[in-house]
């Protein structure tokens, strides 16, 4: 299946809300809190907002149909 730039960009935002969690759950340590000083800053908040959006964004993933194989000979 080819993703869009919107898939890509989506897949990251997980992925960092996803490292932000084992941080969480391993060292209780808040990455994003800590980089943009604090979770209820505006960045925090917005940087939180936008990996929750990008994690329903990526629940449409899991219901795309893939494309056939292209041959390439």
């Amino acid at each position: 299946m080819s993703r869009t730039p919107l898939d890509r960009l989506a897949l990251v935002l997980v992925i960092i809300g996803a490292l932000n969690w084992l941080l969480m759950g391993i060292f209780s340590y808040d990455l994003v809190a800590a980089i943009f000083g604090g979770n209820n800053t505006f960045l925090s908040r917005t940087i939180y907002t936008l990996v929750g959006l990008a994690g329903l964004y990526c629940i449409s993933l899991l219901f795309r149909e893939s494309e056939p194989a292209r041959d390439t000979q």
